[in-house]
């Protein structure tokens, strides 16, 4: 199992644009096959740092999930509201090992 801590800064005036359009985003991130979690974190202290929590299955979950209509869509429309390029950090789940305790 794959998880996947998305570090996003966001132009400030679009926070509000971005919110909206993420929150599609996950909503069907979460319908795909080998979904785990889907989480979007606003950072307390600065309200432009976002930290996306994507958990998957495997690599070919991985794989689909930027395949699909709603990323590709989030991606394209977040692009130019970006501060700076997003950095995702890929991290092995040691734990829960089975999928019934996501």
């Amino acid at each position: 199992m794959i998880a996947t801590l998305v570090h996003i800064w966001v132009k400030e005036s679009f926070i509000q644009d971005f919110i909206d359009v993420s929150f599609e985003n996950h909503k069907n991130s979460l319908k795909e096959p080998g979904n785990l979690r889907f989480d979007i974190l606003q950072d307390a202290e600065d309200p432009a740092k976002f930290t996306f929590y994507e958990a998957y299955e495997s690599e070919e979950a991985v794989a689909a999930h930027k395949n699909t209509a709603h990323y590709l869509n989030w991606k394209d429309t977040v692009a130019e509201w970006m501060a700076k390029p997003r950095q995702g950090i890929r991290h092995n789940i040691l734990f829960p090992k089975e999928k019934t305790a996501w």
